[in-house]
């Protein structure tokens, strides 16, 4: 069974609950999932971390499980891996390469400060990342046709709620650094997340006590919950609904605005669709 070729399933930007964004390092406790031809300007930390081809991280990778870094990806800082290791062929490292367990290394690798592993070392080329991911959910899930792989991908990654089990996934071609934090599609960001940039995607869902430092630009709806800060404006083509306890310090301008009377706009609105307001539950 082939993986379609659009990878549907990884077009959606998902952070899990409390991820943040910290001294130039996207943080998690969940497994982080990049997807082709991203680039991505600060470091990674988290469970397992698998970096799809052609990507480029500007940072550091540090893995409190596998490293997966599929071909011709670049990486402008060290990896870190505690459990085992596979890079894909023309795979770069400009800072040193540190192992814990078995290393699948493939051709033409660079590794510019050298490497060190505490296990095996195999010289070949690894699976692409995407034919492991799919062999593996086929194996653990027992799945038999691709449009039942397809239909659980689309529930697991493309869920309205970013739960405690969701891997961090960046799309394909998705641009982040300190300034903007760009996904071609939809975007759901976890409770208790803590973000710096500039988010531009389709639309986003922001879940409860998130603070994200800078504004949102959407091209569809938002929907932010209770508790959540943005230091910034929200400015979407779509319908904005904000929540209870939400405090948007810049201006809001969307086409229908439902807003709770508990919530603060410190800016201007701008709803030429309409403005609700909700009240409290009695």
């Amino acid at each position: 069974m082939e993986p379609t070729g659009d990878h549907d399933w990884i077009r959606a930007c998902t952070l899990p609950d409390n991820t943040e964004l910290q001294e130039r390092t996207l943080k998690t406790e969940q497994d982080i999932v990049i997807g082709e031809r991203c680039r991505i300007d600060y470091g990674l930390f988290g469970n397992d971390v698998v970096v799809c081809e052609f990507s480029k991280i500007n940072g550091n990778i540090v893995a409190g499980g596998d490293a997966r870094i599929d071909n011709w990806c670049e990486i402008n800082g060290d990896v870190l891996v505690e459990e085992d290791a596979y890079l894909g062929e023309g795979v770069k490292i400009q800072g040193k390469l540190i192992v814990r367990g078995d290393l699948d290394i493939g051709d033409n690798v660079q590794i510019e400060r050298g490497f060190e592993a505490k296990g095996w070392i195999s010289i070949r080329n690894p699976m692409p990342v995407i034919i492991y991911i799919v062999m593996y959910l086929v194996a653990v899930l027992g799945i038999e046709k691709e449009e039942e792989l397809t239909s659980v991908l689309q529930k697991l990654f493309g869920d309205d709620e970013a739960t405690a089990a969701t891997p961090l996934m960046i799309p394909t071609g998705a641009v982040l650094n300190m300034q903007t934090f760009s996904v071609p599609e939809r975007m759901v960001v976890g409770a208790g997340c803590r973000l710096h940039g500039n988010i531009r995607a389709s639309s986003i869902a922001v879940r409860e006590k998130t603070t994200i430092f800078g504004s949102l630009h959407l091209r569809q709806g938002a929907s932010i919950a209770r508790g959540s800060v943005i230091h910034g404006d929200v400015q979407s083509d779509g319908d904005v609904v904000v929540e209870q306890e939400v405090h948007i310090l810049g201006n809001v301008s969307c086409l229908c605005l439902t807003l709770h009377e508990d919530a603060r706009v410190d800016g201007v609105i701008r709803a030429p669709g309409g403005l609700k307001i909700e009240r409290r539950a009695t």
